[in-house]
């Protein structure tokens, strides 16, 4: 299944779609399925400033931990409470309901070195 073309993709298997001056960020299908199954999500608590290519917060699996990054810089504006309860949520929709963090972004400059669908899936087949 291609990735959504709404949005852009790191090298470390994290998607950014930006809305206006608010950036979501989330796990990538691939990343959640070389996971397998999510349980537990900690990220940075709202207005925590972060800076481009920091890490935000981990994901816990059965296989391992992950940091998770971010490729602006700027504030937590919200955090997905729905994962506290139902870390699962990663696994099942990691596009939609799974995502896990927004930042009201100042920086966006990071941006433009990711990678469109198109791109980060040619480069996950290859």
């Amino acid at each position: 299944m291609p990735s959504p073309d709404d949005r852009v993709y790191s090298e470390t298997h994290e998607w950014h779609k930006p809305d206006g001056d608010e950036v979501t960020i989330g796990l990538t299908r691939f990343a959640v399925d070389s996971l397998t199954d999510v349980t537990y999500v900690e990220m940075r608590e709202p207005g925590t400033e972060v800076a481009a290519g920091d890490s935000v917060g981990e994901v816990e699996s059965v296989k391992t931990t992950s940091d998770v990054y971010s490729s602006v810089g700027g504030v937590v504006a919200a955090v997905n409470e729905k994962l506290a309860d139902d870390p699962g949520l990663v696994n099942n929709d990691p596009y939609g309901e799974g995502w896990l963090i927004r930042i009201k972004a100042t920086d966006t400059s990071g941006l433009s070195g990711l990678k469109d669908a198109v791109a980060y899936d040619a480069g996950l087949e290859g």
